[in-house]
């Protein structure tokens, strides 16, 4: 049940960082700042295979849509395994008693 909710846990921050990488990208946030920059590199990484699926005219809406598409596929990839880990894992009834 701990690595489901791990694997749950780690999918939403994946998500969350390429979701706030989109939104900097879109909201025009300055990319020669430290923190836009790291959190622009994260999620440039994260999304590689999904890089060029869209080819638009406009370059920010193409992003938006290709990494938003990553962050949908990772979000229902990652919490697809972690309900099937979830699951698998035997259950616990009840609460456990000490010995006397």
């Amino acid at each position: 049940m701990a690595v489901a909710r791990l694997i749950g846990v780690v999918t939403s921050v994946v998500v969350a960082v390429i979701v706030v990488g989109i939104l900097l990208v879109l909201l025009g946030a300055n990319p020669h700042n430290t923190v836009v920059s790291h959190v622009h590199d994260a999620a440039k990484t994260l999304v590689g295979p999904f890089a060029n699926v869209f080819a638009l005219h406009n370059a920010k809406a193409a992003l938006a849509v290709n990494w938003g598409l990553a962050a949908l596929v990772y979000l229902i990839v990652g919490h697809a395994i972690a309900s099937l880990i979830a699951r698998a894992a035997p259950r616990r009834y009840g609460r456990l008693r000490p010995v006397a």
